[in-house]
């Protein structure tokens, strides 16, 4: 992979993220990204954010590619946001972010193709949630779980509500209101990890997971994870983006384009010009 320069934007081409900071390599018929911004601890820019968010999408886009695997470097997952700021890809303060919608979270929930985290170490804020918002997170018996939002002054209702969903309100308030560090063991046990490995095994065993995933049925997939989301109470994103790829849509547009009523009026109830 190439990498920029210091300080030279350029656009997004081949395999790059848009920064230096994650690295996206193709295994066979998966596409690894790896989080890699140790001098920070892996500490997300809105720049990293968006480029998970577009790896995500280039999966999704590329027929040679079945499915994403999301890990860290070293001890590290992801602690979340970097809110000091920093680093070569700091397009803008990370405050300014929090009000754009760079992050990958609903992009992750909703891919078309599977996507599985493989959590080496520390986990926590968004990267809490990537794992989380993948189809299956696969955690190393070194990982540790923690929800800091608070602490920060931020007040994620995107976040509690998933987690209480996913853990019960009594244990999200917990991890909220204390901000206690879960371990590998603890996660499993609560739901918010589906498996711990050993920590040699974790990318082996990932990568088995991910092949699981994708040898099942796409469209069948998609409508058990909008029914899972319907669960979550979350917006039928998956529902809509397959209604925009239907071919009720394609129908939809071209009537548009070309002045007419879609074929699916009654001919005797079709006007002239469009609807």
């Amino acid at each position: 992979m190439r990498m920029a320069t210091s300080k030279t934007p350029r656009p997004p081409d081949g395999d790059w993220l848009g920064t230096p900071y994650l690295r996206f390599t193709r295994e066979g018929p998966f596409a690894v990204v790896t989080i890699d911004r140790p001098q920070a601890r892996n500490a997300l820019t809105p720049a990293m954010y968006f480029g998970i968010r577009y790896a995500v999408s280039r999966v999704n886009g590329d027929a040679d590619l079945a499915g994403l695997l999301i890990t860290g470097t070293g001890d590290v997952f992801a602690p979340g946001g970097d809110l000091g700021g920093g680093g070569d890809d700091d397009w803008m303060h990370f405050g300014s972010a929090l009000s754009m919608d760079v992050t990958p979270f609903d992009t992750l929930r909703t891919s078309a193709k599977p996507v599985v985290a493989a959590v080496n170490g520390l986990c926590q804020g968004g990267g809490l949630q990537i794992a989380m918002c993948s189809d299956v997170a696969v955690v190393s018996d070194r990982a540790t779980f923690r929800v800091p939002e608070l602490y920060r002054g931020i007040a994620d209702t995107y976040y509690s509500q998933m987690l209480a969903r996913i853990v019960g309100p009594i244990r999200a308030r917990d991890l909220m209101f204390t901000g206690r560090t879960l371990s590998a063991a603890e996660a499993v046990e609560w739901g918010v990890a589906a498996r711990m490995v050993p920590h040699d095994q974790l990318m082996d065993s990932a990568r088995e997971v991910l092949a699981q995933c994708c040898r099942t049925a796409p469209q069948a997939r998609r409508i058990v994870k909008a029914s899972l989301d319907n669960y979550l109470g979350l917006y039928d994103r998956i529902g809509m983006q397959a209604s925009i790829e239907s071919g009720e849509a394609v129908e939809g547009f071209r009537a548009f384009a070309e002045r007419r009523s879609p074929n699916w009026v009654h001919p005797k109830l079709r006007v002239d010009g469009r609807l």
